[in-house]
């Protein structure tokens, strides 16, 4: 039921592919730790080791940051952004920034470092405009 798989590679643990969405990990999760939580099965050594492995996969997969991380060492991962320059973008509510909920467009090409893409987003707000720096993950995609 709950067959031995290395610890180390996250998607294999889950049973999913590198490129499977957030969902798809969620789903995966789930079914897994149904079947392999110690409830189930009492005094089984082996499902409890099991479950540790498959919840530490999620906390990896299930965390953009943290998701991202991991992939780029192995080749995982999108590679291209995901704004252009001229899209309306929107600052997530679970952002840090005093920012959040705003909306601006990008104004320039965005960079990318060992981890993340960073867009300069501008924002209007009672007739003033500022240009502030945004991870992507940060941001959320309006129609334009």
């Amino acid at each position: 039921m709950c067959g031995k798989r290395s610890g180390r590679d996250y998607y294999g643990v889950l049973g999913v592919a590198p490129d499977a969405s957030l969902e798809e990990i969620k789903r995966a999760y789930h079914r897994l730790a149904f079947q392999c939580h110690p409830d189930r099965n009492c005094e089984n050594e082996e499902a409890h080791e099991q479950m540790e492995r498959i919840n530490e996969a999620y906390a990896v997969l299930s965390d953009p940051i943290r998701r991202r991380e991991y992939d780029l060492p192995r080749g995982y991962g999108r590679m291209a952004p995901k704004f252009k320059k001229g899209s309306k973008v929107k600052i997530k509510a679970d952002s840090p920034s005093a920012y959040r909920g705003q909306i601006g467009v990008v104004d320039k090409e965005p960079t990318k470092d060992a981890f993340r893409f960073w867009y300069m987003a501008r924002i209007e707000s009672k007739g003033l405009t500022t240009v502030r720096r945004f991870a992507e993950e940060e941001l959320e995609g309006l129609a334009n």
